[in-house]
């Protein structure tokens, strides 16, 4: 083939790779995935009150950001649509083309700019042909990039919507495991929010048998903040509030009376570093709530019986009910064990 025939086939062979293009199918793409920031843990653990305002901030702003994502993806819908419409507009011409092409071949083409009768008619028609094949192929390129990036974006909506309706779900589960966390502790009005989120996990007491039940003890251990004895599980209660960092004054073993306390079986946890005075402070009333909160997120390891404090008394099977005694307990934590 001669350089002057390979010149005038060029145009045609363009028009036919532009109409390969439209009629091939549409490229796939891989959907982006989200970046998420990692976090950042304090040394201290949150407040419970502070973990459940930050879950309900973080919930609302999911929602906000899926019902914006859900907006762009119905824009982006339209972006795709209008693309087609304008490739629908463009179909009658590349349609034209390719039945000329059809019905006069590759070499028709050259046939007619050969069959020209002058220099000057040549001419003409090879830049005609050029010119319409230049004009069709911008155009067929313009609708494949327009369409493709509405395909691309369609996609990346898709997965962040997706991803926004993931995080929504696991920011309700968190706001309702934080809402339930705080009622087990004695909810909001009750600590008046001023309690840890989470506690240190205690050693398993003794004398807790293969199905979970607590046999029964002697008092039969030295109490050591008294002359008096108390039971070895109450002993390993002791020591686990202790290790946990409870380290304020402390007693347990008292005689006489009714109750747990002649029994070896009960340790009143005073806020103070000596002596007993009732709270006073968000210092000593964190510091009732955190012990509190302590045992009752252990009262299956440590054998709990009861809990009273700050007027409450919290049973395993009923949860926290107002209390009223000989004391009311906003001077210390009162622990019982079975």
């Amino acid at each position: 083939m001669t350089a002057p025939l390979r010149r005038w086939l060029t145009p045609v062979v363009a028009v036919i790779a532009a109409l390969t293009v439209l009629a091939g199918p549409a490229p796939v793409y891989a959907a982006p995935t989200p970046n998420t920031p990692s976090g950042h843990e304090d040394d201290d653990p949150p407040l419970l009150n502070d973990l459940i305002e930050t879950t309900n901030r973080n919930y609302s702003a999911a929602k906000a950001k899926l019902d914006k994502s859900k907006k762009r993806q119905v824009e982006l819908t339209r972006e795709v649509k209008r693309a087609q419409d304008e490739l629908d507009a463009l179909a009658p011409q590349v349609g034209e083309i390719a039945a000329q092409s059809y019905r006069t071949g590759r070499i028709g083409a050259v046939a007619m700019l050969l069959g020209s009768d002058s220099p000057d008619s040549f001419v003409e028609r090879a830049t005609g042909l050029d010119e319409l094949n230049m004009i069709n192929s911008e155009k067929l390129a313009r609708i494949n990039a327009v369409k493709s990036r509405a395909e691309l974006a369609k996609l990346a909506i898709d997965t962040e919507v997706r991803e926004q309706q993931k995080q929504t779900a696991i920011m309700a589960k968190q706001k309702r495991e934080a809402e339930k966390a705080l009622a087990l502790v004695g909810g909001k009005g009750f600590t008046g929010g001023l309690v840890s989120a989470t506690s240190p996990v205690a050693r398993v007491g003794p004398g807790r048998d293969a199905d979970g039940d607590w046999k029964p003890e002697s008092c039969s251990e030295n109490d050591p903040t008294t002359s008096g004895c108390i039971t070895p599980r109450t002993l390993h209660a002791y020591k686990e509030v202790k290790r946990a960092g409870f380290n304020r004054f402390v007693g347990c073993y008292r005689p006489g009376g009714p109750w747990e306390h002649p029994k070896g079986r009960a340790c009143d946890w005073s806020l103070q570093k000596s002596g007993f005075s009732p709270w006073h402070n968000n210092d000593t009333r964190m510091y009732g709530n955190n012990l509190a909160a302590f045992l009752i997120r252990n009262a299956d390891r440590l054998g709990i019986y009861y809990v009273i404090w700050n007027r409450q008394i919290w049973f395993p099977a009923t949860g926290w009910k107002s209390y009223s005694g000989p004391s009311n307990h906003t001077d210390h934590v009162h622990m019982s064990l079975l």
